[in-house]
């Protein structure tokens, strides 16, 4: 009696952890084949410039001088 709860016991533990395996392998196909990255999109929106000074997206007033402070010319 005791051989065979054993056997049911052993047969019960390697069957979660095939379980828990397979949830896992599952889970990471899953995320790869949903969130993966498939390569570039089909849009292209050009080249948009990334200096806040020289976008023309921007909301506010463009300094005189080229650099990013406020100060005398810039500096």
């Amino acid at each position: 009696m005791t051989e065979l709860l054993h056997q049911v016991s052993l047969f019960r533990s390697w069957r979660n952890i095939f379980l828990m395996v397979l949830l896992i392998l599952a889970v990471g196909f899953y995320a790869f084949a949903v969130i993966g990255d498939r390569g570039m999109p089909v849009w292209d929106y050009g080249a948009v410039k990334d200096v806040p000074a020289q976008s023309p997206y921007a909301d506010y007033k463009l300094l005189p001088h080229p650099q990013h402070i406020r100060g005398a010319k810039g500096e």
